[in-house]
């Protein structure tokens, strides 16, 4: 289930990334912003190959996609379109969002917003009613991102996760 832009390949995580997964959750820089509480620092291959398999067990068009910058073949971070957490539905109808996450390296160059813009299409041409982006409400760099997308701000929201997010909605009217 790639996906191209024209300077990204989002593809697939395999066994060979883990060294590169391992290095990005091993970041604090990084890991803070991906779950609520203190930051889990991942420590060694054997947990980032388990994250790479369980990222293999979702649905299509559901998927967790490597950045991988086609003139380099650098892998530069993901993005994803993952269920929201606990959304009150059955699984079939469960709230999607997308998210990203980039080696401190490669953040400034647009590879988040790309990316994004790919998954988010891929997820309305999916035919998917909404994606939603929901954020740390001081993530002001994935706001910036949310921004640039042309998402609908809708503001602040205590639904799903510990802490407040920040939470924007794409739709096929928003096209």
């Amino acid at each position: 289930m790639d996906l191209d832009t024209d300077r990204l390949l989002l593809r697939s995580f395999t066994a060979d990334d883990a060294d590169f997964v391992l290095d990005l959750l091993g970041r604090a820089d990084v890991v803070r912003w991906l779950d609520d509480g203190e930051p889990q620092l991942m420590t060694d291959l054997d947990a980032a190959r388990a994250k790479i398999a369980s990222w293999s067990e979702l649905d299509p068009p559901l998927h967790q996609w490597a950045i991988e910058v086609r003139a380099t073949g650098a892998l530069v971070g993901w993005v994803c379109l993952v269920p929201v957490p606990d959304s009150g539905r059955p699984d079939s109808e469960a709230l999607v969002q997308v998210g990203w996450t980039l080696h401190p390296e490669a953040r400034g160059q647009g590879f988040a917003t790309e990316a994004a813009r790919a998954v988010v299409d891929h997820a309305l041409r999916a035919g998917l009613d909404e994606v939603r982006v929901l954020m740390m409400v001081d993530n002001e760099a994935s706001v910036r991102v949310a921004r640039r997308l042309g998402l609908r701000d809708l503001g602040i929201t205590d639904q799903w996760y510990e802490s407040p997010s920040r939470m924007f909605l794409a739709t096929p009217a928003d096209g």
